[in-house]
């Protein structure tokens, strides 16, 4: 009876085509990541956002005059942690509802002061886009 030899296979793992796929994916995010840290330039009060359930959140209102207004009671900024503290019950979402006319900086010294006192969930009202509201796309 004859004897058949068979070769023995190498099997040896060829890490070269993954490697290069490894590298066109870094190369990839080395270029691409630059371009995600650009300022974009938006108009932050016109987006279209999901809402909030109202029953269960406290309103602070900056108008264009920078006054302030939580839950639509008058304060100043002196006066603005013990009125707020008075008013939330430590677990309401609050909600910023500034003038688009207001600077960015008065509206961070506000969201500042919220978060001293202690407001995980925080938010911002904003207006549906004109041309939303004119095409139907509520």
């Amino acid at each position: 009876m004859k004897r058949s030899r068979r070769k023995d296979l190498k099997q040896e793992l060829n890490l070269t085509n993954m490697i290069d796929i490894v590298f066109a994916i870094l190369i990839v995010f080395i270029l691409c990541a630059p371009l995600m840290s650009q300022g974009v330039k938006v108009n932050l009060p016109q987006v279209k956002a999901p809402t909030m359930e109202q029953q269960k959140l406290l309103k602070v209102s900056i108008t264009k005059n920078l006054e302030i207004f939580i839950a639509d009671m008058q304060v100043d900024m002196e006066s603005f942690e013990s009125i707020f503290k008075s008013l939330w019950n430590g677990e309401m979402a609050v909600v910023i509802n500034s003038d688009e006319a207001v600077s960015y900086g008065f509206v961070m010294k506000v969201v500042t002061q919220v978060q001293k006192l202690g407001v995980t969930k925080l938010g911002f009202l904003t207006m549906t886009p004109k041309d939303e509201l004119v095409n139907g796309k509520k």
